[in-house]
């Protein structure tokens, strides 16, 4: 018997074709050409001409107190971003320790000849902390009568420290800082680098317990050492009003150039913060016996902090 044969549905040369097609790799996909990213320069350009059209066309808020969150975060603060990250290569810690939400008060030692602590704070909690909150900063009257500082001042969300403006950035859920030591402290010699002077009557501390805001002690390492004080020209400072009249080892001897400052190390430290909400309120801030001992255990704390982290710098510029 003849074997069986298969014969095929195509013919081979077909079937040959279709192999060959088959272990080919299939055609890739059409793909959309990249589409560049802009450069840091187009994007400040951009941002530019952002915050122009929202100036030009009033597209901004400016609360009760003059702030205006829109210039201070493209206008005012950008220009000490060099100083924070580059000069004084600020360290910051304990950032955890200021809450993300609600009405707060920072509490932290002053120096420096000029306030220069208070404007590093400031853009320590807004670039770093996770919340990026706006420290609205409480200052001395000289502060509000100075031409120029003062309309920048009130852009920047800094208002007069007193308990009625205190009490009404607490109540609204904001983060208040204050240095208590005021012009005893940015104004004190070199000598006495790193002792608190008074803390004041604690006008601070009756604001926080009225409204239950924690209190957050904060410790700043470094400004001390910015414009080291030798001296103090006490005639020239009462002609022209001012707290003080600083002399340094460089100013006024070298003129514009003694008035840049030297570019000590800082550390910032914030604090576990000091609960009121639960301390009694209006009655215990009517209370001095308790705002005195809670004002005296807040510079405690921070003397003792500013101890700690002066044993762990290991230098004063490095």
């Amino acid at each position: 018997m003849p074997e069986a044969t298969v014969i095929p549905l195509e013919p081979r040369d077909g079937r040959d074709a279709r192999a060959r097609r088959a272990e080919e790799p299939a055609a890739p996909e059409p793909v959309a050409p990249p589409v560049a990213e802009p450069s840091d320069w187009e994007r400040k350009l951009a941002g530019g001409l952002a915050f122009l059209r929202r100036r030009l066309t009033g597209d901004y808020e400016v609360d009760d107190f003059g702030f205006d969150p829109d210039l201070t975060d493209h206008v005012l603060l950008p220009p000490l971003r060099p100083l924070y990250n580059k000069w004084f290569r600020v360290e910051t810690r304990g950032l955890d320790n200021v809450p993300d939400t609600g009405g707060a008060l920072i509490v932290a030692n002053h120096s420096g000849t000029i306030p220069v602590d208070a404007l590093m704070t400031s853009l320590a909690l807004l670039d770093h902390h996770p919340a990026h909150r706006h420290l609205r900063l409480l200052g001395a009257d000289l502060v509000f009568t100075l031409p120029i500082v003062a309309p920048l001042a009130r852009k920047g969300g800094n208002t007069l420290a007193c308990n009625a403006d205190a009490e009404r950035l607490l109540t609204s859920g904001e983060l208040v800082g204050v240095f208590p030591e005021g012009f005893k402290g940015i104004g004190k010699p070199f000598s006495e680098r790193y002792k608190l002077q008074r803390f004041g009557r604690g006008g601070f501390v009756s604001a926080a317990l009225r409204t239950g805001a924690p209190i957050i002690p904060c410790s700043i390492v470094g400004a001390e050492e910015i414009y080291p004080m030798i001296g103090n020209a006490k005639t020239l400072a009462r002609l022209t009003g001012l707290p003080y009249a600083p002399i340094t080892p460089f100013f006024p001897l070298l003129g514009l150039l003694g008035a840049v400052p030297l570019p000590s190390k800082w550390i910032i430290e914030f604090g576990e913060p000091i609960e009121t909400a639960d301390l009694g309120g209006a009655a215990a801030a009517d209370d001095p016996m308790l705002v005195f001992n809670l004002t005296d255990q807040i510079r405690e704390t921070i003397q003792s902090t500013l101890y700690t982290l002066l044993m762990q710098r290991r230098s004063v510029f490095f």
